[in-house]
């Protein structure tokens, strides 16, 4: 069985904590508290990582846009095929906890998928996009600002039972 790479994208940084942009690094951080792994204490290759199984996590601690550099670096030293990378990403076009699961695809305006692609030479990877859809907030406040603003209390009510069924799907990915 080949190794998988399991890749959450967010900004580095405490400020940047439950905002929409960082549900990749918000769903890892709930599979590791509901399968007890731990980060390993020492980043590598510019991510915060861990290895379990046939499995590596990665969180890179590049910012969002330059996410690629970790994908890029930890794929070629463990020798990752594409088809077994995964990366987890938001997207403010898909309702609010709504997922999607797509072998391949284009970056559909997501920075940190562009970079991803940049980096790997190709769009050929598979991605789980997290739905942060809200259109009213997004409208207000504009795209930046909507990706970098956290959830709503409402949303934060909702977000165990995405991160839930986000989880079961990282672990079908992996099995």
């Amino acid at each position: 069985m080949n190794m998988k790479l399991i890749v959450g994208l967010g900004n580095p940084g405490t400020s940047y904590n439950f905002t929409r942009h960082n549900f990749g690094f918000l769903l890892l951080d709930f599979y590791f508290k509901t399968h007890n792994l731990e980060w390993a204490q020492t980043p590598k290759f510019g991510a915060i990582w861990a290895k379990s199984d046939d499995a590596i996590f990665i969180k890179p601690q590049e910012y969002y846009n330059d996410s690629g550099k970790a994908v890029r670096a930890f794929s070629n030293y463990y020798k990752i095929p594409l088809s077994d990378i995964l990366i987890i990403c938001d997207n403010f076009d898909l309702d609010f906890g709504k997922m999607r699961h797509h072998q391949t695809g284009t970056a559909g305006g997501n920075n940190g998928l562009k970079s991803v692609t940049r980096e790997l030479g190709t769009d050929d990877y598979p991605r789980l996009r997290l739905g942060t859809g809200n259109n009213a907030l997004r409208q207000k406040l504009g795209d930046i600002d909507f990706v970098l603003s956290k959830f709503t209390p409402e949303e934060r009510e909702q977000l165990p039972d995405i991160l839930a069924a986000a989880s079961r799907k990282i672990d079908e990915i992996i099995a």
